[in-house]
């Protein structure tokens, strides 16, 4: 069964204001509490018949945990001069170079942006993105003709609970942060997308077929779900 729509609401706890997103979980047997890496708002998973004041309740009765994971969390990183960010998790400094024209351009371990200042971070992002849709619709398309299937379509988006998704009729969603990410998680996530191609679904041939697809399974799988939540930070 689907998963409702989330409601935001706002968590006040010792003077912080906090965004709280609120879902409920159908499948859910416990109220669940998570950080929110990216943006530092709290996601609070209700299971069906819970209420929602008692959800809020619950909330605030883990307030001292929910503060001693905020002072964990990494600061944002913009996307300005001088700012440091990874490119298939290699790390790479952010350069403004105004009179270049040259728009954004990659190299020796620089990211270059030409043009107005007021204009770098969006250039920057856009240039990320177009990296990130040149190498994951490439991968793609290239895993999918191994196995003898295609793809209707890629799209590259800003998700923030998925990395990628296949639908049945063969069109694949990536998040565009997998350009962050080191090589070999992204080229993960895009075999576990056209395993889906042959297989919608979880199951050991699927596992098979998509170990045949990619250098490493476990590896990537353990480290997007440790690190994963750092890529949201950057931008």
């Amino acid at each position: 069964m689907a998963r409702e729509r989330s409601n935001l609401n706002i968590l006040k706890l010792k003077g912080l204001d906090l965004p709280l997103t609120v879902r409920r979980n159908p499948r859910a047997r416990h109220l669940t509490l998570r950080l929110d890496q990216a943006s530092g708002g709290v996601h609070l998973a209700l299971p069906r018949g819970v209420a929602l004041a008692e959800g809020l309740d619950f909330a605030r009765s883990r307030s001292d945990w929910i503060l001693a994971q905020l002072e964990t969390l990494p600061p944002r990183v913009t996307f300005a001069a001088g700012a440091q960010v990874p490119y298939l998790g290699e790390a790479h400094v952010i350069r403004h170079a105004p009179g270049a024209r040259r728009g954004v351009w990659r190299e020796a371990g620089t990211i270059w942006v030409s043009g107005f200042a007021e204009h770098l971070a969006r250039r920057a992002t856009d240039f990320l993105k177009g990296e990130a849709r040149r190498e994951l619709s490439g991968r793609a398309c290239d895993k999918a003709a191994g196995i003898g299937r295609r793809v209707s379509r890629v799209s590259i988006r800003d998700t923030r609970s998925r990395w990628g998704s296949c639908s049945s009729d063969g069109e694949l969603n990536f998040s565009w942060r997998l350009i962050l990410a080191p090589e070999a998680v992204l080229d993960y996530v895009v075999a576990h997308e056209v395993a889906h191609l042959v297989h919608l679904n979880h199951g050991p041939q699927f596992w098979a077929l998509a170990a045949t697809l990619t250098a490493e399974v476990a590896g990537p799988r353990r480290w997007l779900r440790e690190n994963g939540g750092s890529l949201l930070r950057y931008g």
